[in-house]
C-alpha cells in the first residue's frame, strides 16, 4: 500500500523541479532574444557608418568619387549658431582638404548676422581659395542672402540666386528701444552708477546723449566702409557704379544680376552637374550635436509652458 506522505513529497519535488526547468527556459529565452537585439543594434549601427563613410550604395554615391561639396549656412550668423564661424569654418576645410572635392557650394539662406562671425567666415574663404586655387567655390543663394549672409558669400568665385531671391542690404544697423520717463511713471527709482562718463553708452532709461549719438553713428559708419571694401574686392569689376547698391536696400535675385551682386541663376544641383561638373553632392554641413538639440528642445518646452503656448514635437 503506498505512502501518501511519499506521494505528497514526489509530487512537490517534480513541481519545483518544472519550475525551476520553466525559469531557467525562460533565462535562456531572454538571454537569446537580448543576444539578438543586440547584433541587430550593432548591425544597424555599422551600416549606418558604412552609408556615412560612402562604402555601400549603389555605385553613385561614394564619398570616394568625385563630388562637389556641399555646406548650408542658415539662419542668422552668430557666435553660438549653428552658423557660426567656428562650425563653418570646420567645414570648410574639411571640404577643401578632402582629396576627391572638385568644388564647393556654399548654399547660403541667412538673413545676416554678426559682422564679426561673418567676416571671419569670408576671411577663411579667401584664404582657402588661395591655398587650393584648383578647388572653386560658389555660392549659391535661396530665399535671402541679406547683410552679414551677402558679406560672406561676397568671397566666394561666383554666386548664383534664384529670381526670387532677396539679395543685398549691405549696411549695418544698431537698433533699440528709449524708456525715458517710463520708470517715473510707474514709480519705480532707477539705480544706474558708472565709472566712466560713457560706461551707460546708450542707456535705454536715459535720455540719448548727442555726443553718444554721434559716436554710434561713427562705429556704424567705419564698420559699413569696411562692409562696402569687402564687397568691392570679392566683386571686382563685375559690380555696377550704382551707390544705391550700398545704400542697405534689398534686391530681387535678377535685378542682383544686373546690378553686378550675384552673376547667374541655378541651385546647388545646377551648379554640381553644369558648372563644377561634378554632380554627386557631398553634404559637409556641420551638425548640431544630441546635446544641443536636446537643449533647443527642452528650452522649447520650457517657453510654451510659460507662455501657454501649444507645441508639437515634429
Amino acid at each position: 500500500m503506498s505512502n501518501p506522505e511519499v506521494k505528497k513529497e514526489d509530487w512537490e519535488r517534480k513541481l519545483l523541479e518544472n519550475l525551476a526547468l520553466a525559469s531557467l527556459r525562460e533565462q535562456r529565452r531572454a538571454r537569446i532574444w537580448g543576444i539578438f537585439f543586440k547584433s541587430l543594434t550593432f548591425t544597424y549601427l555599422f551600416i549606418l557608418m558604412f552609408v556615412a563613410l560612402g562604402w555601400v550604395g549603389d555605385g553613385k554615391v561614394r564619398i570616394t568619387d568625385k563630388h562637389t561639396a556641399l555646406i548650408d549656412l542658415k539662419g542668422i550668423i552668430t557666435a553660438d549658431s549653428v552658423s557660426s564661424a567656428d562650425k563653418i569654418n570646420a567645414s570648410l576645410q574639411s571640404a577643401f582638404q578632402d582629396k576627391n572635392t572638385k568644388g564647393i557650394v556654399l548654399r547660403i539662406n541667412s538673413p545676416g548676422g554678426s559682422p564679426v562671425q561673418a567676416g571671419y567666415i569670408n576671411d577663411e574663404i579667401r584664404r582657402l581659395r588661395a591655398k587650393y586655387p584648383e578647388i572653386p567655390l560658389y555660392a549659391v543663394i535661396g530665399d535671402i542672402c541679406a547683410s552679414g549672409g551677402y558679406y560672406v558669400a561676397a568671397a566666394a568665385d561666383k554666386i548664383f540666386v534664384d529670381k526670387a531671391s532677396l539679395v543685398g542690404s549691405i549696411g549695418v544697423l544698431m537698433d533699440g528701444f528709449g524708456f525715458t520717463g517710463t520708470l517715473e511713471k510707474l514709480g519705480v527709482e532707477r539705480r544706474l552708477l558708472t565709472a566712466g562718463e560713457n560706461k551707460g553708452f546708450l542707456d535705454p532709461f536715459t535720455p540719448l546723449d548727442p555726443a553718444q549719438r554721434d559716436h554710434a553713428t561713427t562705429l556704424l559708419r567705419e564698420i559699413h566702409e569696411q562692409f562696402i571694401r569687402v564687397v568691392q574686392q570679392g566683386r571686382g569689376e563685375r559690380l555696377k557704379d550704382k551707390p544705391e547698391i550700398f545704400s542697405g536696400i534689398v534686391w530681387t535675385g535678377q535685378k542682383s544680376i544686373d546690378l553686378g551682386l550675384a552673376d547667374e541663376m541655378g541651385s546647388a544641383e545646377y551648379v554640381a552637374r553644369e558648372i563644377v561638373e561634378a554632380e554627386t553632392l557631398v553634404d559637409f554641413t556641420p551638425r548640431e550635436g544630441l546635446a544641443d538639440l536636446f537643449s533647443k528642445r527642452i528650452s522649447q518646452i520650457a517657453m510654451s509652458i510659460l507662455t501657454n503656448t501649444e507645441w508639437t514635437l515634429k
